[in-house]
């Protein structure tokens, strides 16, 4: 099967794109690395009228970090992001594991970001430690805090006429720690449970702040804050990180297909919560 057929127009600059954007409205999409988007239109589940190429506009690579946080422009490859020193927790160690080497270096981050697929990596690498997504538009630039970015499966909070051009992720002072666990069937392969998990410590060792997200396991990335809860006040042991574990596989929901059961499933949410949760305190206990 082949796309319909679409226009096609190459942006120069930010401006350019939100301006050929805005004139398509929701029948115009921006293609920048297209890993999720071509197959999709190649088998018809998405046909715009026209696409809105990003991959030539100047100052959307770059990678750094900047006042508290990791910055990711929109054009940033994911195997920039899995060679780089820069990144540190859940990010660090889920940018090697994305897709295959092909995908990772043609695909962007910020293009994962916006696509929301619930099977999707990043967002749940976002919502562990907080990120902000920044969307430029005719009226301006904001910034949206990621468990507000995503809408559900495969929507997002932007309008019609904005497109992300940086995804700011939150690099914490002190002692912290994440990580990021994924069950795939063969390399390449989505998730068939993820789990993205962030720790931080003050100087007694009582954690401070704490994320836990889920991949694959429901409607959408999820940020189990009721396991968030349990762990802020307390200091790390294995018993408390088997409670968040316990309370994240109450909170998803997963399907049984042909990757595993439903409980199957859980299961894997128990054991990759706590695992993550222990790796991320040995990350902020310097081990």
């Amino acid at each position: 099967m082949f796309p319909s057929k679409f226009d096609y127009v190459v942006a120069d600059s930010i401006e350019e794109a939100i301006a050929a954007k805005a004139e398509g409205g929701d029948e115009t999409r921006f293609l920048a690395g297209g890993q999720s988007l071509l197959p999709m239109m190649k088998i018809r589940l998405a046909a715009p009228a026209k696409l809105v190429d990003i991959n030539r506009i100047p100052g959307l690579d770059h990678l750094e970090r900047a006042n508290g946080h990791l910055r990711v422009g929109a054009l940033v490859r994911h195997a920039a992001v899995a060679s780089s020193d820069l990144p540190g927790g859940a990010v660090a160690s889920a940018a090697p594991w994305g897709a295959d080497p092909r995908v990772r270096n043609a695909g962007t981050v910020g293009g994962s970001v916006a696509h929301c697929d619930p099977e999707g990596d990043w967002n749940s690498v976002l919502l562990a430690p907080g990120a902000e997504v920044v969307a430029r538009g005719p009226n301006g630039e904001r910034t949206i805090p990621i468990e507000m970015f995503l809408e559900g499966m495969f929507t997002n909070a932007l309008d019609d006429d904005e497109m992300v051009t940086e995804v700011r992720i939150r690099v914490p002072d002190g002692r912290w720690g994440g990580q990021y666990l994924k069950l795939e069937r063969k390399i390449g392969d989505y998730a068939s449970v993820a789990a993205a998990t962030h720790l931080e410590l003050d100087d007694a060792g009582v954690i401070t702040r704490a994320g836990v997200a889920l991949t694959s396991v429901y409607a959408h990335n999820l940020k189990v804050a009721d396991a968030e809860a349990a762990l802020v006040g307390n200091t790390s042991s294995d018993e408390l990180f088997a409670e968040a574990g316990e309370i994240a596989a109450r909170a998803c929901d997963p399907h049984s297909d042909v990757r595993g059961t439903a409980d199957w499933k859980r299961q894997v949410v128990r054991t990759y919560v706590r695992r993550g949760l222990a790796a991320a305190a040995a990350q902020a206990n310097g081990s």
